[in-house]
């Protein structure tokens, strides 16, 4: 879809009731959604679950949503392969689980050193990643929208203490896409868990640490039962996007309504669920702290140096996978070096300047 029609159709859905009403006139559809998450998962599972009702909303019921949580339907990890043979209309979930698919899907959720919150909607939404995005979908049959967002994860829970990249060898952790493709490059040896696994692993010791989201989402889990270090900003997912992805032969044969409606309902939710994280993190990230002991670090510059070079390492293999592949990363890459200038010398001043001002630690 060009850009153009996309923005428009956006703006058009947000006056839902105005579009709805030729829709129920012509009978209501239904939209079977699986999800990789969990039912009434802390989160992003209460994010995939407001998603799904606000389309049956928003369309005034011309649009009648079957939600199905991870394991309802299918697995969590199996909503991918269940969209595109076209069993169930659309899957919610992050596309770098799927790097095993196609290694450039990683950059539409999240990868190393990668795209804040506003980038990668700046990429996705007015610079070249629509197209793209579109482009490497198409292979399996399948059309995603930005459908929500989780800021700036953290760089995890750990049972140890990491004071060089050599406390990373050997480590057992769960971290998914091209941010666990790094970390074994550093010697670590990662897994990809679905979140409702993580924490049974965690406690067992099948793992030693684990990535999952920031304070909000982690509170819930209880990985302070098991890791009581908590590492602040992390290079793997700096604004890790959702998606909700349609089986492409199904989305192409919605009325130009139905498509406005649900493209307006995921870009709601897209803004929706990272403005709840950002409000929520900070009072979650001291209850941490002070009702479970949690002790919160930040890696030093010498684990920053360590990951970074292996991120260029694994930046240049996903580039080699093929051109599309290889297009998607410089696009991406470009992209981050224009968007992070500009982000830096305005906004990345003035908060570190304001939090200075104001003491904030």
């Amino acid at each position: 879809m060009e850009r153009r029609k996309f923005l428009k159709g956006a703006a058009l859905g947000a006056a839902g009731t105005a579009l709805a009403a030729p829709a129920v006139a012509q009978g209501a559809k239904t939209m079977t959604i699986v999800s990789t998450w969990p039912r009434d998962f802390p989160g992003l599972g209460v994010s995939a679950q407001r998603l799904a009702d606000r389309i049956t909303e928003l369309s005034e019921g011309a649009i009648q949503t079957e939600y199905f949580a991870a394991g309802e339907r299918v697995g969590a990890l199996d909503v991918f392969d269940e969209v595109a043979s076209g069993n169930s209309q659309a899957y919610i979930g992050a596309d770098y689980y799927w790097t095993g698919k196609h290694p450039a899907l990683a950059y539409f959720t999240a990868v190393p050193f990668g795209m804040t919150f506003a980038e990668i909607n700046a990429w996705c939404l007015y610079g070249e990643g629509r197209a793209l995005w579109d482009e490497v979908q198409d292979e399996f049959g399948l059309y995603g929208l930005p459908a929500g967002n989780t800021g700036t994860q953290a760089g995890g829970w750990f049972n140890k203490e990491i004071e060089s990249a050599d406390d990373l060898k050997g480590l057992k952790m769960r971290i998914p896409g091209l941010g666990g493709q790094v970390l074994s490059k550093l010697g670590a040896s990662t897994v990809s868990l679905p979140g409702g696994q993580i924490y049974e692993n965690l406690v067992s010791g099948s793992i030693e640490a684990t990535e999952w989201v920031g304070p909000y989402n982690d509170y819930f889990m209880k990985f302070y039962e098991a890791a009581k270090f908590y590492y602040t900003g992390g290079m793997h997912e700096p604004g890790a996007q959702l998606s909700l992805t349609s089986n492409k032969s199904w989305w192409s044969g919605l009325s130009d309504t139905e498509r406005a409606v649900i493209t307006a309902a995921a870009l709601e939710e897209n803004a929706n669920s990272y403005y709840e994280a950002t409000a929520l993190n900070g009072e979650y990230l001291n209850k941490l702290q002070e009702e479970q002991g949690v002790e919160v670090k930040s890696f030093n510059e010498d684990v920053w140096d360590a990951m970074g070079e292996a991120a260029a390492e694994v930046f240049e293999e996903t580039a080699a996978h093929s051109d599309l592949a290889a297009r998607v990363n410089d696009s991406a890459q470009a992209a981050m070096r224009e968007y992070g200038r500009g982000l830096a010398l305005f906004e990345g001043q003035l908060v570190a300047n304001r939090n200075r001002i104001l003491g904030i630690e």
